[in-house]
C-alpha cells in the first residue's frame, strides 16, 4: 500500500516490545507496518524475575512472560523469534538477519529502525570460562537452562562469580535449592553501588545464610574435569569446588551491532540519544539497555540496565513513532533487591558517586524500626543520606532493613527528581500509623539528622 511506512525493531523485551505495542496503538496496519526481530525464544518477559524462577519462588517460566507471540501477531505486530539482526545498513535502510536455528541470512528494510539490543553480560577471559557448567544470566533461556540443570543433574556446590544485584539473588536462589554456595568478588563489599558502610549490612546478611563470601579476590580461572564440566573456579590463591558456576559480573550496553553501523555511541558505552530516544542517525532510533542516559544529579551520562528505564523509553519511543510526542528525562539510579530477609535499596549517588561528580558532600546514617517498636513485626533498619554541603540538597540516599524498608527508597526518589533540600524533607507529609512507620519515619529522620548536620556545618564554617 503506497504511503505505509515500515518500522523494524532491533530486540523483542522490554524497550523493543514496549516502542513497538505503542508505535501500533496510534498507526494501524494502513499506515505503518511493525516487525520485531528477537534472537531468543521469548518475548517481553521479566528478566527480573530470572533468580526467582531460579530459586523455585515461580514455579513456570511462563510466569515471566508479559505476552505472548500470538497476543503481538493479533495486534499486527510481525514478530520473529530466534532472528538475529547481525548487521545495519543505515545507508540503504536496511537491516541483515540470521535464522538462528536455520542459519539462513536476509535483507530487511525499514524506513524507521529502532534498536532495543539490550545489555551484554561481561563474561570473564579466562581457562575455562566457555566450560560446561559456566553460566551467565541475562536472558530467559539461560534461567531455564540453569533449573533444568538443578533438576536434573542436582549439583551440591555452587560458586558465584560476582556479587552484584544479580550475583547475590542467584546465591539466594542456590541457597533455596540446597545448595552449598560461596562467591567471589573482586571487590571488597558486595553490592559496590553502596557506600562500604551500608554494603558491609549486606554482607553480614549474606554469611548469615551460609554464604561462604570471599570478598578481595579475583577469579584466576576455572578448572574442568575428564567431562569437560567445570569443577572449580580459582581466586585470590584459592582453589572452590564447583558443580556450578553462575557469572554476575555485571553487564555493558549491548551497542555493538550499532557502533559497526557509524552509529554514535558515548563514554559508557551507550547509543547516544535525544530526549526523545533519537538517535544522531537519520530514521534511527533506540532504547533500553544499550542506551546511555542523562543521571539527573550528577548530571553525567550514564548506563544502568533496569526494566523500569527499559520500558519507559520504549514507551516515548513509540510514541514518537507513532506521531507523537514524549520524552525520557532521565534517571536518578533507583534501584531496590531483596537477599533473603534482607531488603537493600540506593537511589542517586553515593559517597564516592557524589564526589567524582564534584559535589562537596556530607552524610548521615540513622538506625530506625520499620513499625512503631512496641508493634510485633518491627524490624531493625539503617537509612543513610548524603547531601551538599551548604545548600543542603540531597544527593542520594541507601537503606538496608527487614521487611517494608527498601521501598522508603521511593520517596527519596522522588526528593531528588525535585531537587529537595533535605530540610524541606522534614517537612514532608509521609502516612503514619503503627504498623507501617514510627511516629518519625525513618526517611523523615535522617532528613532531620542531615539538615542538623549542614546547620551545624554552616555555623562552623560560614
Amino acid at each position: 500500500m503506497a504511503g505505509r511506512e515500515r518500522l523494524l525493531v532491533i530486540g523483542g523485551d522490554a524497550a523493543g516490545m514496549s516502542a513497538a505495542s505503542q508505535a501500533r496503538r496510534r498507526r494501524g496496519p494502513g499506515e505503518l507496518d511493525v516487525t520485531v526481530v528477537e534472537r531468543g525464544h521469548f518475548a517481553s518477559y521479566s528478566a527480573c524475575g530470572i533468580p526467582y524462577y531460579v530459586g523455585g519462588v515461580v514455579d513456570d517460566a511462563d510466569a515471566l512472560i508479559a505476552r505472548t507471540p500470538a497476543e503481538f501477531r493479533d495486534r499486527g505486530i510481525d514478530l520473529r523469534l530466534c532472528t538475529e539482526a547481525t548487521e545495519i545498513d543505515p545507508e540503504r535502510g536496511r537491516v541483515r538477519v540470521r535464522d538462528v536455528d536455520g542459519g539462513g541470512e536476509t535483507w530487511e528494510p525499514y524506513d524507521q529502525l529502532m534498536i532495543a539490543t539490550g545489555a551484554v553480560p561481561t563474561r570473564p577471559r579466562l581457562p575455562g570460562a566457555d566450560a560446561e557448567g559456566v553460566h551467565g544470566v541475562q536472558v530467559l533461556d539461560d534461567g531455564i537452562a540453569i533449573r533444568r540443570v538443578l533438576e536434573r543433574e542436582k549439583p551440591r556446590r555452587a560458586v558465584v562469580v560476582g556479587g552484584g544485584y544479580i550475583g547475590l539473588e542467584m546465591a539466594e536462589a542456590m541457597v533455596t535449592r540446597g545448595l552449598d554456595v560461596a562467591i567471589v568478588d573482586g571487590a571488597e563489599q558486595p553490592m559496590s553501588t553502596l557506600d562500604p558502610d551500608m554494603g558491609a549490612l549486606v554482607a553480614d546478611a549474606i554469611r548469615g545464610i551460609g554464604v561462604d563470601l570471599h570478598l578481595g579476590d579475583r577469579v584466576e580461572g576455572f578448572d574442568t574435569g575428564p567431562d569437560g564440566r567445570v569443577s572449580a573456579v580459582r581466586a585470590g590463591g584459592r582453589t572452590l569446588p564447583a558443580d556450578l558456576v553462575i557469572l554476575g559480573l555485571g553487564v555493558r550496553p549491548g551497542s555493538d551491532l550499532a557502533r559497526a553501523a557509524g552509529i554514535e555511541t558515548g563514554p559508557t558505552g551507550g547509543i547516544v540519544t535525544d530526549r526523545r530516544m533519537r538517535t544522531r542517525t537519520e530514521r534511527v532510533w533506540a532504547a533500553g539497555d544499550c542506551v546511555e542516559t542523562r543521571h539527573l544529579v550528577s548530571g553525567l551520562p550514564v548506563a544502568i540496565a533496569l526494566g523500569t528505564h527499559a520500558n519507559k523509553q520504549g514507551r516515548v519511543a513509540g510514541i514518537n513513532l507513532g506521531g507523537g510526542y514524549a520524552t525520557f528525562p532521565g534517571v536518578v539510579g533507583t534501584a531496590v533487591s531483596k537477599i533473603c530477609h534482607v531488603e537493600v535499596a540506593r537511589t542517586g549517588l553515593n559517597e564516592r558517586e557524589a564526589a567524582a561528580a564534584g559535589f562537596d558532600a556530607l552524610s548521615v546514617v540513622v538506625e530506625s524500626t520499620t513499625r512503631a517498636g512496641y508493634h510485633p513485626g518491627a524490624t531493625a533498619m539503617k537509612t543513610k543520606l548524603i547531601a551538599e554541603r551548604r545548600s543542603g540538597r540531597l544527593l542520594g540516599g541507601q537503606i538496608v532493613g527487614e521487611e517494608n524498608a527498601a521501598k522508603r527508597v521511593d520517596g527519596l526518589a522522588i526528593a531528588l527528581w525535585h531537587g529537595m533540600t533535605v530540610e524541606e524533607m522534614t517537612g514532608l507529609d509521609l502516612g503514619y500509623a503503627p504498623p507501617f512507620s514510627p511516629v518519625w519515619d525513618p526517611v523523615l529522620i535522617a532528613a532531620r539528622k542531615a539538615a542538623e548536620r549542614v546547620e551545624e556545618d554552616m555555623r562552623r564554617f560560614p
